[in-house]
């Protein structure tokens, strides 16, 4: 698979759980002392991957955020942070990563189509 792909696939799985993690909060939405948490944003590595020299190094998924817990937002009395009107922003923030990185992957393909006589 070219890079480019590569690229485009990472972009689109990395907004996909981003979106999970943000349905979660929504789900917590008045769950008392939930935090509310996010992703990081996506940074495509820049040739120097991490590789395990060890079973016990890097634990989890390879090449998979986990999600980090908000700490600069207000708590409620119950001690909840998620903020409905935050979390619509942050998913339609991932969503448009994520058809941006659908687009990426489809123009990609397109040319690849068209270079083998296809198009």
């Amino acid at each position: 698979m070219p890079e480019i792909m590569r690229l485009a696939a990472g972009m689109a799985r990395q907004a996909a759980t981003r979106q999970a993690v943000i349905a979660t909060n929504v789900a917590n939405a008045d769950t008392p002392g939930y935090r509310a948490r996010d992703m990081a944003t996506f940074s495509p590595d820049d040739g120097l991957a991490l590789r395990r020299t060890h079973a016990r190094h890097l634990t989890g998924p390879e090449g998979t955020a986990r999600p980090r817990i908000l700490h600069d937002v207000p708590a409620d009395p119950n001690g909840n942070t998620v903020s409905l009107e935050d979390q619509v922003l942050r998913g339609i923030e991932a969503a448009r990563h994520h058809d941006r990185a659908l687009t990426v992957y489809r123009s990609a393909l397109g040319m690849m189509r068209a270079g083998l006589g296809r198009g």
